[in-house]
């Protein structure tokens, strides 16, 4: 797979406009924390020229453009409020968004809305059964999942005027598309990708669009729909600032095997911080899934020379009780890097994956045996 590094995100933002010149779309998967929306909103930058821009962006911000007036002195009619500046409204007054949102929010959620375009205001309402009768409850507020979807199929109405030419959109040139469906589940995860690469391939239009997100059903979906589309797993580099991006080829993107490769090189490098536990049991968690066991704790290897399982159950804790984060990584304790080692080198030699990706893994008599006797003595101590 090729890899390439750029020295910061203007330079990586860049490269994907290059790749726009010849593409009609680009797909990245990242972790949370690497940088995607800052990564979105440099690329947006990239596309200024004075008052002109030419990038129509849904990302963090993009949620911040909608604000709760909860009429804190009546407590009745409370109204999500509209940033009238933004551009990102500039069909408002005359396109009817009402009716081109309605059948797109029909597909996600089951309550109703209203635009007041003079107050820039909307208000939501729901229909409640009570008894044999029907009411409709108005001024309700939605919870903060259903707001999500609510401005992600706002934002879906306006990526549909802009494909159909609009004269408001006439200056989008690029859609770029940053983690829509964080309050999605599975289900729906897959309804919301599909549903987008249909819109996105439709008509003939010549727009280009970059899609980035963690969320691994939502990208393989993509990849399947959006097949000839530009593939990347995008990472942090070694040097402060820098990033690298992972070419995935052709055929739709593994997840599980580009996070074991992310782990075996940290590994390999000895930079291992604490979250890596947390990226490593997601991986155990959907392989024991996958294989029919109710718990991650069926991927640790017991080993023949702990009968008591002292450590099988320490490496457990460890994996069990860390509550580690991505913003504030802190390397771990040379000890723990060992129980790290241990846990993804036997799981590799578990299930064996393309030896190509792990070119020097250490098998389980070279290293781990080795190493179980000082293990178990720290465990035990």
């Amino acid at each position: 797979m090729s890899v390439t590094s750029f020295p910061n995100l203007t330079a990586l933002a860049q490269h994907l406009r290059d790749d726009l010149e010849n593409k009609k779309y680009v797909l990245l998967y990242a972790y949370n924390g690497t940088g995607k929306t800052r990564l979105s909103t440099e690329f947006k930058n990239l596309g200024k020229n004075g008052d002109e821009r030419d990038t129509l962006y849904f990302n963090a911000f993009t949620e911040d453009l909608f604000w709760w007036d909860n009429d804190l002195e009546n407590d009745r009619e409370r109204v999500l409020m509209i940033n009238a500046a933004s551009r990102f409204f500039a069909g408002l007054g005359e396109m009817e968004m009402d009716n081109r949102i309605r059948p797109l929010l029909n597909r996600y959620a089951d309550f109703d809305f209203r635009i007041d375009t003079a107050n820039r205001e909307i208000s939501f309402s729901r229909e409640v059964q009570d008894g044999d009768t029907t009411m409709v409850v108005d001024h309700i507020k939605v919870s903060r999942g259903e707001e999500n979807i609510f401005i992600w199929c706002f934002f879906l109405a306006i990526v549909q005027l802009a494909l159909d030419g609009a004269e408001a959109y006439r200056w989008v040139k690029y859609i770029y598309i940053d983690d829509p469906i964080s309050s999605l589940d599975e289900h729906n995860a897959i309804a919301v990708a599909n549903h987008l690469a249909q819109m996105l391939k439709s008509g003939s239009n010549s727009l280009k669009t970059v899609i980035s997100t963690h969320h691994t059903l939502f990208f393989n979906v993509l990849c399947n729909e959006l097949g000839r589309a530009k593939k990347y797993f995008l990472s942090k580099g070694n040097l402060a600032d820098s990033y690298l991006l992972r070419e995935t080829g052709d055929t739709p993107f593994f997840h599980h095997v580009a996070t074991l490769t992310e782990l075996y090189e940290a590994a390999q490098s000895g930079r291992l911080y604490t979250y890596h536990f947390n990226v490593l049991r997601a991986v155990l968690e959907k392989t024991a899934s996958f294989h029919g066991y109710p718990n991650f704790s069926a991927c640790i290897r017991r080993d023949e020379g702990d009968p008591d399982g002292i450590l099988h159950a320490r490496l457990l804790n460890i994996l069990s009780h860390g509550n580690y984060s991505l913003y504030e990584p802190r390397e771990m304790l040379e000890e723990n890097k060992r129980y790290f080692r241990k846990i993804l080198y036997d799981f590799l030699d578990n299930y064996p994956f393309n030896p190509a990706l792990f070119p020097s893994a250490p098998s389980p008599s070279d290293v781990l045996v080795k190493d179980t006797a000082q293990e178990l003595e720290t465990a035990k101590s």
